[in-house]
């Protein structure tokens, strides 16, 4: 069966409904790890791409440029070039349905909602390099090359170019003027670029850089761009500085005046012309050259033995211009990044230079193998909720203990002994011990019962009491004997009667 156009523009929408439920499906799920997360994040980014792409043909094919669009519906109405016929339309297309399933007798209906699903657990393939470990750090020894090989450069570390490599209005004016500086910030402003985009799919650059762009503009004609602000002495030495008055700004000579006698008398110098003459007219001869050409200007005014520029005043000093806004531009656009980076990234990264270089070659190549092995929890895992249902004690690493051990040793459990003084036990393990313990002998000592193997288990004054008067009751004649009966307990936990203990501790032995 043809696929038409109002099929096509169907489908369209669609697939921009589909994918737009898979987005919030996708989004509703927290990813485990931060490697899942950056996953997460680009199969979104993928499928924003899809719809808008999609979204654009459907644009194209509303604007019917072609009235392919309008023909096709014109079709259907049952309108031809001899009238009205909607019968006839009706079943030809009736025909052409039936003709399509004819051929395809097995054609069975696809369920697109399973391939979008598969959507779901698709890993895009994101590209770093190993020392970026996975977008963790920054890959930046390209860029330190060309920096320790510049003018404007020093000789320092990697480790301390990550620090100074975000801080470009440390650099002299003089430096940043060359070819060499421009090319090294546009470079670094690449890579960023392209690093931000691996880590923060969701982000978008274009309005960042649109907000940024009309603050600049702003903040460079109110000479206030960092790095850019008018120099004082240091700029004074710099012969270039003097020659960039951009005429754009001037429109009368008394304006133009106001620049200064030196600066004018550079201008006219470096465009050719006779640099003589009181301030208004230096001001009247440099005025000229904004909107006249320099070749169309009278011979009168260049100075002896100058043929001047090939282009107009206004237009190279223009270009000069232009060409240092670019550059400040590109500064400030890189600085934006840094910030949006944050500096715990720079930071990372500078802590693992530090790192590997205390390291070996077989134990850095052992801690990236264990890096790819190891599950990622991080902060992930720490804002999760513990489920303990049954309020388990909590082991050592902080989880709930095997329900079974919970049971074989009572853990968590509180015995209380009455005879100990009301003393609480926590725990099957540390109750069954106290009985042996001097708290419970004590008690027992002063109830007047002995601690023997018949009270074990009981913990309660009076239930004490009254097995010990059945104890009595039943031995009768043979009344309980201290001496034999009564249990004693050295240092080393071991057990003795009174008698036993009592030589020995005469002895000198215990």
């Amino acid at each position: 069966m043809s696929s038409t156009l109002l099929e096509v523009t169907r489908a369209a929408h669609e697939d921009v409904e589909r994918l737009e439920r898979l987005i919030v499906k996708d989004l509703q799920n927290d990813p485990p790890t931060t490697k899942d997360g950056l996953y997460q994040s680009h199969r979104v980014r993928n499928n924003i791409d899809t719809i808008i792409s999609t979204t654009e043909k459907l644009v194209e094919i509303y604007d019917d440029k072609d009235n392919a669009r309008k023909d096709e519906i014109a079709a259907l109405g049952g309108q031809t070039a001899t009238g009205v016929n909607v019968f006839s339309a009706f079943y030809d297309r009736l025909k052409e349905i039936r003709e399509y399933h004819r051929k395809h007798p097995a054609a069975r209906v696809v369920d697109a909602n399973e391939e979008y699903e598969d959507l779901l657990k698709e890993e895009p393939v994101i590209e770093f390099s190993g020392e970026e470990a996975f977008g963790r750090y920054l890959d930046l020894h390209e860029l330190f090359n060309q920096y320790i090989n510049s003018k404007f450069g020093a000789k320092i570390e990697y480790s301390a170019y990550l620090d100074v490599f975000s801080q470009p209005y440390n650099i002299p004016w003089k430096l940043k003027s060359t070819r060499q500086y421009r090319k090294y910030m546009e470079n670094l402003l690449e890579y960023l670029i392209y690093f931000f985009q691996r880590t923060e799919p969701l982000q978008d650059l274009d309005r960042i850089f649109s907000k940024l762009e009309a603050e600049f503009e702003e903040q460079w004609a109110n000479g206030q761009v960092q790095g850019w602000e008018k120099q004082g002495q240091e700029n004074e030495d710099d012969p270039a500085q003097h020659t960039m008055i951009d005429l754009d700004y001037y429109s009368t000579v008394e304006e133009l005046m106001e620049v200064g006698p030196e600066k004018l008398k550079e201008a006219l110098a470096v465009l050719g012309l006779k640099t003589g003459g009181t301030v208004q007219q230096r001001a009247e001869r440099l005025l000229l050259t904004k909107h006249t050409p320099l070749e169309k200007l009278d011979k009168k005014h260049f100075a002896k033995g100058s043929h001047g520029p090939r282009q107009n005043g206004s237009t190279a000093v223009s270009q000069d211009i232009n060409s240092l806004k670019q550059i400040a531009l590109v500064e400030a656009k890189m600085k934006k990044l840094c910030d949006l980076l944050s500096k715990q990234t720079i930071e990372q990264t500078k802590e693992n230079v530090v790192k590997k270089q205390a390291l070996t070659y077989e134990e850095m190549e052992q801690e990236r193998e264990e890096e790819e092995t190891q599950v990622d929890t991080e902060s992930d895992d720490e804002d999760q909720q513990i489920y303990n249902p049954l309020k388990l004690p909590m082991g050592w690493d902080g989880k709930p203990i095997p329900y079974w051990l919970y049971k074989l040793h009572g853990l968590g459990q509180e015995f209380k002994c009455e005879i100990c003084g009301n003393y609480s036990y926590w725990g099957r393990r540390a109750f069954e011990r106290h009985f042996k313990e001097w708290r419970h002998q004590h008690g027992m000592r002063c109830l007047g019962i002995p601690n023997t193997k018949n009270f074990n288990e009981i913990t309660n004054i009076q239930e004490a009491q009254e097995l010990w008067e059945k104890i009595r009751e039943r031995q009768g004649v043979n009344k309980w004997r201290p001496d034999l009966e009564e249990e004693y307990e050295d240092k080393e936990g071991n057990i003795y009667n009174k008698k036993t203990y009592t030589d020995l501790q005469r002895q000198g032995l215990i």
